[in-house]
């Protein structure tokens, strides 16, 4: 007899706090399988707002936008860390099942929180957080471990993309970026001879089913992700087992329901740490809208609808590759009335180009990605440069 509780069926409505790309791309995987969606989302041209049958323009702590959500949604679902834990209480104690729950979503939330996690369930994982100390008062800096450094500053809360960290080397670099922090609550890292860092897309059903996805291969550019290649080109067999089954145990240890990424450091010696937790669908892991049997996107919301968790092989190697507003702001890359030369790219019939519908082009901000399928990482690779090289990306 199956201890699965009862599945949540469309055209029911699912609900989703936040309405950026992960959001629209959500709606998208749900009103596919036949559901509706409503987005909680203050930004009048939300992304996902703009594809879901219902947005409720308003923020994420008004009490008469949640009551309204609660009494359309069956279940809720929340696409960035930073939504306030509060609002996920609110819906859970208005009758909503919520997934991930607050409690899980609070520990990713804040850093100090996540490393003492990390550090509690070593053993269990079997990988651990990188050497650290938390700083929240001005005596702890007098008290940091000399052989921290050089190590990296982050703030405690709301740090994404390479914001909120600041790279030290001494204890007076230390003090004058924690001032310039505004003496917020803070986790220095030990800096580590870093070889290469992939990230574990890993979901958990309310029936405790686990499904990992392939690892991916990550490389950053200015502190943003820069491209993700699957298979992981660099990583063996024995640290890939190993690195499954920690995130296997982590997010059973989070007792979390839904889609979240864990990105592992591989050290130049072979030792691997974990980094953070992302508790939603991950930019490296967008490859799977093309790559594999079920989307990241997808599998959230069979998760959060209490639905038995799809297959997560891969069916093609690929390289996923961020495109920035950058893109639309360089000479180089534009074509008919400044747009992106698109048709140079997709030239290449493997090439598949997700556009995130975002208004306004900003340097930095994510507005696409293009996914590279092809016969190896190495071919697919090969084609994401030659996308570069049309739309004058740094590589």
């Amino acid at each position: 007899m199956s201890n699965r509780p009862e599945p949540i069926l469309p055209p029911t409505y699912l609900g989703i706090l936040g309405g950026g790309q992960l959001g629209r791309m959500f709606t998208h995987a749900a009103q596919d399988m036949g559901f509706n969606v409503c987005v909680l989302d203050p930004d009048p041209q939300s992304p996902a707002g703009a594809v879901a049958q219902k947005h409720i323009q308003a923020d994420y702590q008004d009490e008469k936008a949640l009551a309204e959500m609660a009494k359309l949604c069956v279940a809720v679902s929340t696409e960035f860390e930073n939504v306030p834990a509060q609002a996920l209480d609110r819906l859970a104690s208005l009758g909503v099942y919520v997934a991930p729950a607050s409690e899980a979503v609070s520990i990713t939330q804040n850093r100090v929180a996540e490393k003492k996690f990390l550090a509690t369930w070593k053993d269990v994982a079997g990988i651990g957080p990188a050497p650290h100390w938390v700083i929240e008062h001005v005596q702890d800096i007098e008290h940091v471990p000399a052989d921290l450094f050089p190590g990296i500053l982050k703030t405690a809360r709301m740090g994404y993309d390479g914001k909120g960290q600041e790279t030290v080397k001494d204890v007076e670099q230390l003090k004058q970026a924690w001032d310039r922090f505004g003496h917020v609550p803070c986790v220095l890292e030990k800096k580590l001879p870093l070889a290469y860092e992939v990230s574990a897309l890993v979901a958990r059903g309310s029936d405790d089913e686990v499904k990992v996805y392939p690892l991916a291969e990550n490389r950053h550019t200015n502190g943003i992700l820069h491209l993700s290649m699957v298979p992981a080109p660099s990583i063996d067999d024995a640290t890939e087992k190993k690195i499954l089954e920690a995130a296997s145990a982590i997010i059973r240890c989070l007792e979390y329901v839904g889609v979240l990424c864990i990105e592992f450091f591989i050290l130049k010696d072979g030792s691997v740490v974990s980094n953070e937790i992302a508790p939603r669908p991950h930019n490296s892991g967008h490859h799977t809208m093309d790559s594999c049997v079920t989307s990241q996107f997808e599998q959230q919301v069979r998760a959060m609808a209490r639905l038995p968790l799809g297959d997560v092989s891969l069916l093609s190697p690929v390289t996923m590759l961020n495109i920035l507003g950058d893109v639309w702001l360089n000479d180089q890359a534009k074509a008919n009335a400044g747009n992106p030369a698109w048709d140079k790219v997709l030239k290449d019939g493997k090439a598949k180009l997700h556009l995130y519908g975002k208004a306004e082009p900003k340097l930095g901000r994510k507005m696409a990605h293009i996914n590279f399928l092809g016969a190896d990482t190495n071919a697919t690779l090969k084609q994401a440069m030659a996308a570069c090289d049309v739309l004058g990306i740094e590589k």
